[in-house]
Formats: C-alpha cells, structure tokens, sequence
C-alpha cells in the first residue's frame, strides 16, 4: 500500500498509508499523543522500580523512545517488548523528526540503536531500558503474566476491527500480571464492552488533542 510522511498539527511526523486513510499517529499531535496516552496515563503510574512493558504496535519507535526518556525522572528500569508485523522502513525512519521535536539531542545514539538492533533479541539500549523487538502478529501472542503495563497502539478499529475484540484482548488480559495496566488511545464502546467481558476493569480518560476520551484498563487481582 502507498505511504507517505505527513506533518501533525504539534508538527511531529508521522507515516500515512494513504489507501486506508490511516495514520501511525493523530493527525492532531503525534508527539503530544504519546506523551498524553502512553506516558502520562500509563508509564506515569509506575515509579521506582523495575517494569515490563508490552507494546502492541512498535512502529516508529516514538512510544519507546518517550519511554526511554523518562527512565531516569520516573527512577525506573524497564524491560521493553515492541511487537510489529510489518517493521517501518529505513528510508521512512529517516524522514521522521522526533529527535528535533522532544528536544532529545543526548538521545540519538539510543534511538537509532533501537532501530537497528536485531529482532527477537533483548538488547541493552542503556542501563535502565531493555528492549526485546517481536516480529509478530498480534492475534499469535501467548505470553502468560509477562508484563506491568501494555501500550495498546494498534491501527483503528475502522481499518483493522479484528484487533480490537474479546479474543485479541483475551491475549492482552493473560499476558499482564495482577495488578497491571492497559493504555489506549481508542474509546469506542465497542472496544470498552470486549475489554470488559474478558475481566477489564475499564476507565474513561480525557484523551489527547483532537479526542474527547480513550480506555485505560486495569487488570486486577
């Protein structure tokens, strides 16, 4: 399918594929919507200690890289799973601005080493952040109480409904531990019903620029 690099409202980039109309990220802010979904009603609930993160939808590596960014003020060490089906082409990495956009000058060494680093391997990318990428498809995950909070970044229910059921959210729910959390950007109802009916306890959250809400879900004991 044709894609290309767009320009978000915050004036972060992202990748568009055109046939579908779907973006990596909101056309409102790619970078704003990392920080306000993932970081700051996700990663931010964790703090001094040492944590497993799932993320569905690797992509760009922005969420990883936010994340990594925030290992020394959260004083946390994370062991970072990215799962991607369809790894994001070099040439289309490097027309990505989200080193100029964060401000994340003393991190470019690390951010390019995520990229190249081999699939399927766990990979020191500093002291504190560990990062193990999956090609795989999302429907094949079987990890079992693995991991403390999970990124739920996949593409929209509109172009790929069949990530956003019980079944693929069934997957999710095994593969957290007691106690931990999912963060999504979506808020459909649909969504919140198929995360409820596995054993979710689910929240609506004022969602980022552009988003009047989206879920966080909680695994409890």
């Amino acid at each position: 399918m044709k894609r290309k690099i767009i320009t978000t409202s915050d004036g972060s980039k992202t990748i568009q594929i055109e046939d579908l109309n779907e973006q990596y990220h909101s056309i409102h802010g790619a970078v704003q919507e990392a920080k306000h979904v993932f970081i700051k009603n996700g990663l931010a609930l964790f703090k001094n200690r040492e944590i497993s993160i799932l993320e569905i939808g690797f992509g760009t590596g922005l969420n990883a890289l936010i994340t990594l960014m925030c290992c020394k003020d959260f004083n946390l060490k994370i062991n970072y799973t990215g799962v991607e089906a369809y790894p994001v082409m070099k040439n289309e990495l490097d027309q990505l601005n989200y080193i100029d956009c964060l401000q994340a000058n003393d991190f470019v060494l690390e951010y390019i080493k995520m990229h190249e680093s081999a699939w399927e391997a766990n990979v020191f990318i500093t002291d504190e952040f560990v990062l193990k990428k999956r090609q795989e498809d999302f429907l094949k995950i079987e990890d079992v109480q693995a991991f403390d909070l999970i990124y739920f970044d996949a593409f929209g229910a509109r172009v790929q409904p069949e990530l956003w059921t019980k079944v693929i959210f069934e997957k999710m729910f095994t593969a957290m531990k007691n106690e931990a959390v999912l963060v999504t950007y979506s808020a459909k109802g649909s969504v919140r019903r198929a995360m409820q009916a596995v054993g979710f306890e689910v929240e609506r959250l004022p969602g980022p620029p552009g988003k009047r809400e989206m879920l966080r879900a909680r695994k409890l004991k």
